[in-house]
């Protein structure tokens, strides 16, 4: 069962402030206290201005660690990648060591692509941040209705995708059981396609956002007018 905690603010600059500072606070505690940083990132327009904002940010980012959540199968350059997104937005400007971005190698194909970053979250335990978005059918990273989830205690850390109802079709996921291996899951959820999903979310309808269940259960950074109900 998922632990859910809904926090609303006022609008994407609202919602790219409170999840800037919730970073940077998550950054600074895992440093302080374990010396290093294992953020997984989320695609989308909604995050990327978030990592935007970060660009500026004083921070000790030689200890970050960063992840991704999913990928599509596509070149490295191609701006469809959420690594390349990423690296665009914010992480070409800050001194994040090269070898400690961990891009999905998604070029590769689903498959092995999946094997491979199975195999670099070996060793990697658990993340202190997680960030995942939400889509209109309730999609969180490459986790879709109707698809397999990776829910159960033996689903790899990483998914094949082959069968997205979005393009491209191929995609690589975390799972839903090593996106709950977190010590923080924050989901940064605005813009007025994501209402029916936030109202099914709430309402307890099992779409894929409600499969990710780490221990200290998962935050909701929602803009105030998608909490509104629902008229058809």
């Amino acid at each position: 069962m998922q632990q859910c905690r809904w926090h609303s603010v006022t609008g994407e600059p609202g919602l790219r402030q409170a999840a800037v500072e919730a970073i940077l606070s998550a950054a600074a505690r895992a440093i302080r206290q374990r010396g290093r940083f294992h953020l997984v990132l989320a695609g989308g327009s909604t995050p990327r201005e978030t990592y935007r904002a970060l660009r500026g940010a004083r921070a000790d980012w030689r200890a970050w660690h960063i992840y991704f959540g999913d990928e599509r199968c596509v070149p490295p350059d191609d701006p469809a990648r959420n690594s390349w997104m990423a690296a665009q937005a914010w992480l070409d400007a800050v001194p994040v060591p090269a070898p400690q971005v961990h891009a999905i190698p998604a070029e590769l194909g689903a498959l092995h692509a999946a094997r491979s970053y199975s195999e670099t979250l070996r060793t990697v335990g658990e993340f202190d941040l997680v960030l995942l978005g939400l889509g209109e059918d309730g999609h969180t990273a490459s986790l879709f209705p109707g698809r397999q989830w990776g829910t159960g205690r033996e689903a790899p850390d990483a998914l094949a995708v082959l069968d997205a109802p979005k393009p491209p079709p191929q995609r690589v996921s975390l799972s839903a059981a090593r996106l709950g291996r977190a010590r923080q899951v924050i989901f940064l959820v605005a813009g007025e396609s994501k209402r029916r999903a936030v109202s099914e979310w709430r309402a307890g309808k099992d779409i894929p956002a409600r499969s990710i269940v780490p221990p200290a259960g998962v935050d909701v950074l929602v803009d105030s007018a998608l909490l509104a109900p629902l008229v058809d």
